[in-house]
């Protein structure tokens, strides 16, 4: 997706733009007019809504977000990302598609604009679109302006930068940004940390608790044997998300355990090379690719281990999920992954792009039962702290300061 210049986003919408002089407006700005007791219109605005971290979070959040006190609706850009989009109707959620039709990747800000005047906060899950939105934001008339504010998903550095220079010299004019982890915000501008809130988000934990029998039936329906040591990711085939390293280590880790198995859950544009990788490899039914599931919860109970190659990372959802379900852990220690996955207590870590270190983590869990057990319980205990509503309560505070009581 390109990024939209700040004069083109000026020149599209029709109005005057000063960036220089609309830094920091929102702080100043009354709030948001409303009539009383009506609820306060939140619009989430992301890039897509397939099966990704930050996707999930909204899912999660819709489903203990006061409804009540609140008007959720989302808005996204990429169409042909739209496997949530039911999930956010089920829970009272309409999602917006403001990307679509062939001039849609140049004319979705002022479709954005549109939604933006009907609502009094405008929260962004995407860097590149917090950007714009800021602009966008500028060209609306005061008495009709929305508050702008974001969550940043992932370290600065996995952006592209054009992205980081747009999201950095615009992000004062959010009236408030949250960042995932102490590492995400630590890889911001040191001029924009300060302004920048860590909140850890979660999941809805009763979802990693599948009935009794959940990992019998699920080997048996993937052919695994109940003797098998079963590794599993969930990671979606990005660029980031490493998988020619948990690949080269799969292999490694198998010549020395044979009794591994490896699932691999996600979909994403690097399918097709991930395929090839896992031919030339010869892997095999030892590494199951399984693509886009929507039944993580079932096969996180029928493994033994969870394992995450990434490059790069913010704070995974999936290890989220992972330690609620009971998994030992083995991950590269990017991101806030080292933040999550306690050395030696609930996982282990590895450094990033050694897919031998890599193999020697997966072989020594494979091996030791009781050293599975022991971590598998801590990181169920510690797994309490990745509650969606303590996030979301949290943000519906802040939602409730923009506008009068």
């Amino acid at each position: 997706m390109s990024v939209p210049s700040c004069r083109w986003v000026a020149r599209t919408l029709g109005r005057p733009l000063s960036i220089r002089s609309g830094l920091g407006q929102n702080r100043a700005m009354p709030p948001h007019e409303v009539p009383p007791n009506a609820p306060i219109r939140v619009l989430w605005l992301i890039k897509g809504l397939g099966p990704g971290g930050a996707e999930q979070l909204l899912v999660s959040s819709a489903r203990v977000a006061d409804h009540t006190r609140f008007s959720y609706r989302v808005a996204y850009v990429r169409p042909d990302k739209d496997q949530l989009v039911p999930r956010l109707a089920e829970w009272g959620v309409p999602a917006t598609l403001i990307g679509a039709g062939p001039r849609g990747q140049l004319w979705w800000p002022w479709r954005l604009r549109a939604l933006m005047r009907e609502v009094d906060t405008v929260h962004a899950h995407s860097p590149l679109l917090a950007g714009v939105a800021r602009l966008v934001a500028r060209t609306i008339p005061a008495r009709e302006r929305p508050v702008t504010v974001s969550t940043e998903h992932n370290v600065w550095g996995n952006f592209s930068r054009s992205t980081r220079l747009l999201n950095a010299m615009t992000a004062g004019l959010d009236r408030h940004r949250w960042a995932v982890s102490n590492e995400v915000r630590s890889s911001m501008w040191r001029s924009r940390q300060g302004g920048a809130e860590v909140l850890v988000h979660g999941i809805v934990q009763s979802d990693t608790q599948p009935p009794a029998g959940t990992r019998e039936r699920v080997r048996r329906e993937l052919g695994v044997s109940e003797d098998a040591v079963v590794a599993i990711t969930v990671a979606n085939l990005r660029r980031e998300k490493d998988y020619p390293n948990l690949l080269h280590a799969a292999q490694l880790a198998l010549r020395e355990e044979p009794s591994l198995v490896v699932l691999a859950v996600g979909q994403g544009p690097l399918a097709d090379e991930v395929e090839d990788l896992h031919r030339q490899l010869t892997l095999g039914d030892s590494v199951r690719l399984l693509g886009y599931r929507t039944d993580v919860p079932d096969l996180l109970a029928a493994s033994d281990l969870f394992v995450l190659a990434s490059s790069s990372e913010g704070l995974p959802v999936s290890i989220m999920e992972a330690m609620t379900a009971g998994l030992p852990v083995v991950a590269t220690a990017v991101g806030g992954v080292p933040e999550a996955v306690t050395e030696g207590e609930t996982g282990l870590l590895v450094r990033a792009h050694d897919p031998k270190a890599l193999a020697e983590a997966m072989v020594a869990l494979a091996r030791n039962r009781l050293l599975r057990d022991r971590m598998a319980a801590a990181a169920r205990q510690r797994s309490t702290i990745y509650d969606i509503r303590t996030a979301v309560e949290a943000q519906e505070r802040f939602y409730a300061t923009l506008v009068p009581a």
